[in-house]
């Protein structure tokens, strides 16, 4: 017999800085980690974009 929560949609993972870690298992703490990792990735994208686009703006002034 299945339970009556399998049916229900699952959290989505998310993390929250400084959070209580003690009673997460092992891989919840890896889908943490995971989460994380792909959040900086999506994050120095931006700052790339932002460093370019300020630089070609600066590029400009200095004439």
């Amino acid at each position: 017999m299945a339970h009556e929560d399998d049916d229900r949609p699952r959290k989505a993972v998310s993390h929250e800085i400084g959070q209580d870690l003690s009673m997460l298992s092992v891989e919840e703490l890896t889908g943490r980690a995971a989460l994380l990792r792909s959040e900086i990735e999506r994050i120095e994208q931006a700052l790339a974009k932002k460093r370019a686009s300020r630089d070609a703006a600066a590029s400009i002034f200095k004439s």
